[in-house]
């Protein structure tokens, strides 16, 4: 078992030691990576949060990277109607938009953890995660094969994780394998290993304009109510090799972040904060009296459930926010907001 990948980057060392309150070094800000260079726009069913080109992303990380951001995680978006195909060329490919964004980052942000989310639903013309057989089916092979990369391009590109989200049997040790064979053994491989088939995914699916075209994805993602298949599903993936393991949602499975956590004790684990939950929290936050506490109430929760890493749309409120807050107990070590 190879340990390095778990600590390459100062960012993956203190998840390791991640401390019971929170802080932010917890936090993980998702962006979604437009494909038109000069984009910037406003995602209508997500308040506050942006569509980037990358002529934009350097201007809107900087003061974020200032106030004590630590980690992003990218999502590609395609905007034109023949940017996506039957296998998700542009996922990994120089005209698509993550591998410009990765190379910015590095060279922009040094010391910022570049994570990259792995899966076809934004690429492909069909909108499911894998490769589709005639039948329209999961091609288990092609999609392993394709998972595995598009997750080597990223780390050759300079991604520090790759981030599998795609809930196929077998991508965690097939990425793994590819992984070390090109030499990229310092990588690490933050596995959606208990991914349910949630109804709170829709406004990220707006953002990444990733619906699938027919059908849904109950077949490789997890039936809502078991707890035990999230259980199972982790275990496959850190038997594989995953160094990080997540729970997505968040706040709707706060049972399964505490027992994930309670039999996987030795893996970092990441909680996402999903579309959903974000629209709801910022609709009822908004109109109460502290909007603050409200958001910050419902990170407590994800930590005190038992998550080591938050990836949520707060990100950015949240580092803006004075040091020292103390809520439900458990206070907050932010950067002092800067006048």
């Amino acid at each position: 078992m190879n340990h390095h990948p778990k600590i390459a980057h100062q960012a993956l060392r203190s998840w390791w030691n991640a401390p019971s309150r929170l802080s932010a070094q917890d936090l993980v800000l998702p962006i979604f990576i437009s494909e038109e260079k000069n984009c910037r726009e406003n995602i209508e069913s997500m308040p506050f949060v942006l569509r980037l080109g990358l002529a934009h992303l350097e201007e809107y990380l900087k003061p974020l990277v200032e106030l004590g951001l630590r980690a992003v995680l990218l999502f590609g978006v395609m905007e034109t109607p023949n940017a996506k195909d039957s296998v998700g060329s542009r996922a990994d490919s120089a005209e698509g938009p993550v591998l410009g964004a990765i190379g910015l980052l590095r060279e922009r942000f040094p010391g910022l953890l570049v994570m990259c989310d792995v899966c076809l639903c934004d690429y492909t013309d069909h909108g499911h995660c894998g490769i589709l057989s005639d039948g329209g089916h999961i091609d288990k092979k092609k999609t392993l094969d394709r998972l595995a990369d598009i997750a080597v391009s990223y780390a050759t590109a300079g991604a520090h994780v790759v981030a599998p989200s795609d809930m196929m049997d077998n991508r965690i040790s097939t990425i793994k394998a590819k992984l070390l064979e090109a030499g990229l053994d310092t990588v690490a491989i933050m596995s959606y290993s208990a991914k349910y088939s949630s109804a709170l995914y829709g406004p990220f699916r707006d953002a990444c304009k990733s619906s699938p075209s027919f059908g849904d994805r109950k077949c490789y993602q997890l039936p809502v109510g078991s707890t035990e298949l999230g259980v199972l599903t982790t275990q496959r993936d850190i038997d594989e090799g995953a160094d990080f393991i997540m729970v997505k949602p968040g706040l709707f499975y706060l049972d399964v972040v505490k027992e994930v956590k309670s039999r996987f004790k030795d893996y970092p684990l990441a909680a996402y904060q999903v579309s959903g939950e974000y629209v709801m929290i910022h609709d009822y936050a908004i109109k109460s009296s502290n909007y603050k506490n409200v958001v910050t109430e419902s990170l407590v929760s994800l930590k005190r459930a038992g998550a080591d890493i938050l990836i949520s749309y707060f990100t950015p409120q949240v580092l803006e926010w004075r040091a020292d807050v103390a809520l439900c107990g458990a206070p907050f070590h932010l950067p002092s907001l800067r006048v």
